[in-house]
């Protein structure tokens, strides 16, 4: 470490006398200045307005290369993002590879480091810039990269200004903005945005609102800004489904309910005072607060091959006693019975096999987190340089709870829970694979970050950008049902402490002509959720269940990029080869038990590859095209789970065993290949005609790590990865009127039906819907028989139309 802290000193310390006196001088790109000249623009509010984006999220993966998105949860407001291969997910235990900042705060959550789209305020967004590679001084997580995104006030939105959209499956959503500014400095802007839809698949309802404010004072030589923000959302998203299932209805689900509902608040409070002519002096501070309950049906994959049917006498007696009528007295079997919850129901009144009997599980959770911090920023600009030198801290408590209680499925695939003494996962059944799924832990997490970036021009030509930052996370988890550490405990006090640096040269080497190289370091320290959910002995339950803490070591990426860019009056071209190992990355791992497993070290993985994109406008035409080719891949050997893939080795086909994955193998969830071209077209001063395509390749199955999982036909079925896809939107703006535009849009214009993701498991229904507890009664192995394994698809939306209307005051 004292190695990299030399280097980056001596680096800062570079005498700059000879350079040229017609050296130009930029900034570097840090958590307060966001991304300054050397970050990437990808979205402004303009461009959200004209493509009709539901978020900046949805904005990104149709037009920003290299970010495409998986919608592994099934809702429109919850899907993850990446970009070349790292993720900012909504979902728990999803490893975050890209920090995200609003107007200089990280949009990380302190509990997971997950980033929820629907909690950002889309109608006030101004701009949207990545720093991509590692970049060490926007702190943990920026592995990949980091997004800054700038809101609106009221210099840059002045005046006042409505929308409204309506379209297919109940979508409906508006917005209304309004801002000003005064002569002696004052400005305000406030926007108020809302969205409902019914959903295009069964039980996917949805409806989100959020209000943010900002006022503030500039002056000759200082700013001051305080802004607010708050967002509430209910969402439902019913992920995943077996792909025979789809293939008999697109709008089909797998299980409900998915339910997720957030509740946050944010103030910010920011400013900047002009010390000398040299010398500039930024801060923040800022408090938010954030609670998010969820309620997930599911499937019960512990009763999947046991005998859920025919009550024996003991339940029966039961049933009666608690009042039941209707049950069967003898003759109910598999064959006659596709929804079966008699057995469930005596199971729970007994506490006695409900995890075996009961064939769904209803899991509610709550999260509450609040965190409060602040930053500072020294700018100096002289001797032909500009140098940040920036401190932040931020210090955050969050309370997990969770609790499962058993229940059986309907025909409509939710679940209905049971009441009684066996009701919940509190792992007191009589029952050998009885488990406990209660979580209830408080977490304190501190964060200390201090860091410096310098630009150096180099004469006309040569610009030179050094950066480094060190960072100090400690956790303090404590666990409110078995406390005391060791297995079984969520108490841990870990202590993660790293310097980070970076360097990237600039050579203007012709008129318009630009080359880059970049090296760095970044990492991100494990979040709550990882350790809560590391010890092998004693595997949680996805998404959100944790027990036992073995230490887990902090994920390092080291970045190489050589990129090339021309800049002319009409057109544009850009040409990138990336390459980014992870050092020690975390993935989650299946355990023995369906469902199960536990967060660990897996060695090296790289993401390498080229990306290639333009644009140009002549006439009455823009286009803009991209094209990213990913390598992702495993560099470290590892053993894994693989009970739902062909190839593990189990002693027969159907049983769980573990596959052997190679250096080389292709991670899961990310394409191969991601194009994208956009045209819009100015038919006349008042009408504009758009349209853009999004292809990208097919992606490996979780579950199929080792790229080798082939169907059978019998045991496994699906081929344990998505088809290739192209889809294609068009839209039309008519502005008849200065203030005013309508716009008609289509998403999915052919009706392609398609899936961003897709994950192996074991399958409890027919291909008609209803569930099948033993799909083969032989051969029985230690007691335990072959469960039916499929491929399981995120499908995306189908056709979609949308009729919209903006006023401008």
């Amino acid at each position: 470490m004292q190695g990299r802290f030399a280097l980056v000193v001596v680096a800062l310390a570079m005498p700059v006398a000879a350079q040229a006196e017609d050296a130009i001088v930029v900034s570097a790109s840090t958590p307060l200045s966001g991304a300054a000249d050397n970050g990437r623009v990808l979205i402004d509010a303009k461009a959200l307005r004209a493509m009709q984006a539901l978020s900046v999220g949805d904005a990104l993966a149709r037009q920003a290369p290299g970010v495409v998105l998986n919608e592994v949860q099934g809702n429109p407001l919850q899907a993850d993002l990446s970009f070349r291969g790292y993720t900012a997910s909504p979902l728990l235990g999803t490893p975050q590879g890209i920090a995200v900042y609003i107007d200089g705060v990280r949009a990380n959550q302190p509990f997971g480091e997950v980033v929820s789209w629907d909690l950002l305020p889309s109608a006030a967004v101004e701009q949207v810039t990545l720093v991509e590679g590692a970049a060490p001084q926007f702190g943990r997580n920026a592995l990949g990269g980091a997004l800054s995104i700038r809101t609106k006030d009221g210099r840059s939105a002045p005046g006042i200004a409505a929308s409204v959209a309506g379209g297919s499956y109940g979508r409906l959503r508006g917005s209304i903005e309004a801002g000003g500014k005064a002569d002696n400095g004052l400005h305000w802007y406030g926007a108020l945005e809302g969205f409902q839809e019914d959903g295009w698949r069964y039980a996917s309802a949805s409806k989100a609102w959020k209000g943010f404010a900002k006022a503030g004072w500039e002056g000759a030589n200082s700013g001051v800004t305080l802004s607010f923000n708050r967002a509430q959302s209910d969402l439902n998203g019913n992920g995943l489904q077996d792909y025979r299932l789809l293939a008999r209805d697109w709008r089909s689900i797998y299980t409900s309910p998915d339910n997720t509902r957030n509740i946050a608040s944010q103030i910010t409070l920011s400013g900047h005072h002009r010390l000398s002519e040299d010398f500039t002096l930024s801060a923040n501070a800022f408090w938010r607060s954030i609670v998010t309950r969820s309620a997930n049906g599911d499937m019960n994959e512990g009763a999947l091959g046991e005998s859920l049917y025919q009550p024996n006498a003991a339940e029966r007696a039961a049933l009666s006693a608690a009042g039941y009528t209707g049950f069967p007295i003898s003759g109910e079997t598999q064959a006659n019975t596709a929804f079966p919850k008699w057995r469930c129901i005596a199971n729970v009144l007994l506490n006695d096999e409900p995890n075996e009997k009961c064939n769904g599980l209803l899991t509610r959770s709550s999260t509450r987190q609040q965190e409060w911090g602040g930053a500072v920023e020294l700018g100096w600009t002289g001797m032909g340089q500009h140098l940040t030198v920036g401190a932040s801290y931020a210090q955050a408590r969050a309370r997990f709870i969770q609790n499962s209680q058993f229940g059986y499925l309907l025909p409509d695939h939710s679940v209905a829970a049971v009441s009684g003494p066996g009701a919940f996962a509190d792992g007191t059944q009589s029952s050998e694979n009885a488990f406990d799924a209660r979580v209830d832990l408080h977490s304190r997490i501190s964060s200390l970050g201090l860091y410096a970036a310098d630009v150096l021009a180099l004469g006309s030509r040569l610009t030179v950008t050094v950066a480094g930052r060190y960072d100090r996370t400690q956790l303090h988890n404590r666990d409110q049902i078995t406390p005391g550490g060791g297995t079984g405990s969520l108490d841990a006090d870990p202590v993660f402490a790293r310097f980070n640096p970076s360097a990237m040269v600039d050579w203007h080497a012709a008129q318009g002509l630009t080359i880059t190289a970049q090296a760095g370091e970044s990492s991100r320290a494990p979040s709550a959720v990882e350790l809560g959910c590391s010890d092998p002995a004693s595997p949680c339950r996805l998404p959100n269940a944790m027990a036992g803490d073995p230490p887990l070591r902090q994920v390092v990426a080291r970045s190489l990029s050589l990129g090339a860019r021309i800049e002319r009056k009409a057109w544009s071209l850009r040409l990138t080869a990336f390459r980014s190992d992870n050092r020690d990355d975390i993935q989650f791992i299946a355990g023995g038990a369906s469902g199960f497993g536990y967060f660990a070290n897996v060695g090296t993985t790289r993401r390498q590859g080229i990306e290639a994109s333009g644009t140009a406008h002549w006439g009455r035409w823009q286009v803009g095209a991209s094209y990213t080719l990913l390598d992702a891949t495993y560099r470290t050997p590892l053993t894994l789970n693989g009970g739902s893939n062909s190839s593990n080795d189990a002693a027969a086909p159907g049983f769980d065993g573990e596959i052997v994955v190679r250096a080389g193998d292709r991670l899961p969830l990310l394409p191969r290949h991601l194009f994208k071209a956009q045209a819009a077209y100015d038919a006349a001063p008042w009408l504009t005609l758009r349209g853009e395509m999004v292809a990208a390749g097919g992606v490996y199955a979780r579950g199929n790590e080792n790229n080798l999982h082939q169907p059978d036909g019998t045991y496994y079925l699906g081929a344990g990865k998505t088809d290739a896809y192209a889809v294609v939107n068009a839209s039309v703006e008519i502005r008849p009127r200065k203030g005013i535009i309508l716009t008609a849009g289509v998403s999915n214009l052919m009706n392609a039906h398609y899936a961003t993701a897709a994950q192996l498991g074991a399958s409890g229904f027919d291909t008609n819907g209803g569930f099948v507890a033993r799909p083969f009664s032989a051969p029985v192995i230690g007691g335990e028989r072959p469960l039916l394994h499929s491929t399981f698809l995120a499908p995306a939306a189908p056709r979609r139309f949308e009729l919209g209307l903006r006023v401008q005051l």
